[in-house]
């Protein structure tokens, strides 16, 4: 899994595209959230530590379901 945190408004959105999640600053307390590359949502500064944490560990449960159910199909 790839994550970019970014303050930049300028080159925030460049690597963000790249990432699997993503934040960039913004102005006026809050930032976009990318998902798979793509703009998702917006978010406040004050909240998006937990948020972004949220979108991690979910991310991670659906990536190790797919790796079980990966090993399952190959037996």
């Amino acid at each position: 899994m790839s994550l970019s945190i970014i303050g930049c408004v300028v080159n925030g959105p460049g690597e963000a595209l790249m990432t699997d999640l993503g934040f960039t600053g913004g102005g006026k307390g809050a930032g976009m959230v990318y998902v798979a590359g793509r703009p998702d949502h917006k978010m406040d500064n004050e909240g998006m530590v937990d948020h972004i944490v949220g979108l991690v560990e979910k991310r991670a449960a659906e990536i190790a379901a797919e790796e079980e159910n990966g090993l399952q199909a190959a037996e």
